[in-house]
């Protein structure tokens, strides 16, 4: 006999409207005794997602995108049921569940309204698509346990989070631009010390991948940005504009790098703007979208060559402490390393992604913008013209 839950959701998932909805929070709200079934059909829709390639994050940046913050703590909710007996979790997924919003509570405020929500919810679950994976879905036989971090790991990501904080806080533009040159110069060094090592001793690591989210609004720049941070990382990123992230490629010490920079250089380019925008007002011009999208493409375009710069520069020095190594007996090749590997990642990124699309991006229309704009790039001294955004 069909229970309370599979008339709920029939009524409730495979509809369009809130009639559908309706009939089901009534059935649900008016029986208690279907709670239990209906929260594990919730955590069956939260596994269905892990096969589908997505990830706790994923799934809560898109449920509060596409409904709301209290669907986010609904989904969180079901998220930390269902992960709470996995023996293990892959890479990454230790530090996701950690950041999942606070669970919503059960039948909170009422019965009737909880059960119209988590309808909803399921009927978003229900229809995520296939995206490419990133790792391993927990209990697969290709799960298996992250290596451990090399020694000097833990110290070097804790220094370069240190000069990424004070860039941020820092209410001096000189200031600001040092400390952020330097997390870079840092950050390209480990990428080239880590690169060395695993040529050195065979190491069988390959190329990984990880999503950020881009969301609105202005979304387009900010995905200009992180493709900027990417390939000054030695990283290859495709934006997939219609779920609002962008997979990036690359090795595990690299992609780290990327997502550290990328979250600061968004946090030092809004604050720039912000400020920037209230003396355009002060000038008595209003407030408007085309001078922040100006801006923040301007910004993002600059910083990439800036960025590029800062590791070339890196890469020369430490190439020729690798050719004088060399002389001392030491078989190290640094280009011919940090070549092989960027063939890896592009191979990898294909396999990924092998029908890619280049997107027309809306042009940058406000010359106060992009001059504003440009200058903060210069005082974060990172930048990059024109590099291609795929999805």
């Amino acid at each position: 006999m069909e229970s309370v839950t599979d008339r709920a959701c029939a009524a409730a998932l495979y509809s369009e409207g809130d009639a559908g909805l309706d009939t089901g929070a009534s059935l649900l709200a008016a029986d208690p005794s279907a709670d239990e079934e209906l929260h594990r059909r919730g955590r069956e829709f939260v596994r269905r997602a892990w096969t589908r390639g997505w990830q706790p994050a994923d799934v809560v940046r898109t449920v509060r995108r596409e409904l709301d913050a209290s669907a986010a703590e609904l989904v969180s909710a079901l998220i930390t049921a269902e992960t709470a007996g996995y023996g293990s979790l892959p890479p990454r997924w230790a530090d996701q569940l950690a950041a999942l919003p606070a669970p919503a509570p059960r039948n909170r405020p009422d019965r009737f309204t909880y059960a119209s929500a988590l309808l909803g919810l399921y009927r978003l679950l229900l229809r995520l698509p296939v995206v490419e994976p990133v790792g391993p879905v927990p209990g697969t036989a290709a799960h298996a346990p992250h290596r451990p971090p090399t020694a000097g790991e833990p110290r070097m990501l804790t220094r370069i989070r240190a000069l990424l904080a004070k860039a941020e806080a820092t209410g001096f533009p000189e200031e600001a631009e040092a400390l952020t040159t330097k997390a870079q110069e840092l950050m390209a060094r480990h990428s080239i010390d880590e690169a060395l090592i695993a040529a050195r001793t065979h190491s069988a690591d390959t190329p990984g991948a990880v999503r950020i989210g881009v969301d609105a609004p202005y979304e387009s720049a900010k995905a200009v940005l992180l493709d900027a941070v990417a390939s000054a990382n030695r990283c290859r990123a495709v934006w997939n504009s219609d779920l609002g992230f962008t997979t990036v490629v690359g090795f595990e010490p690299d992609l780290e790098a990327v997502e550290l920079l990328f979250t600061s250089l968004l946090v030092q380019g809004t604050t720039a703007m912000t400020k920037a925008e209230a003396g355009q007002r002060a000038g008595g011009r209003r407030r408007t979208k085309t001078f922040r999208q100006s801006f923040l493409m301007a910004y993002a375009q600059r910083l990439g060559s800036r960025l590029a710069a800062d590791t070339e520069r890196v890469t020369a020095a430490a190439g020729s402490e690798a050719a004088s190594d060399r002389r001392e007996g030491d078989p190290g090749a640094l280009l011919p390393v940090l070549a092989a590997r960027d063939v890896a990642v592009t191979d990898t990124a294909e396999q990924m992604f092998p029908m890619t699309t280049t997107t027309r991006l809306r042009g940058a229309t406000d010359a106060a913008g992009w001059t504003h704009g440009t200058a903060a790039a210069d005082r974060a001294r990172m930048g990059r013209g024109g590099p291609e955004i795929r999805r």
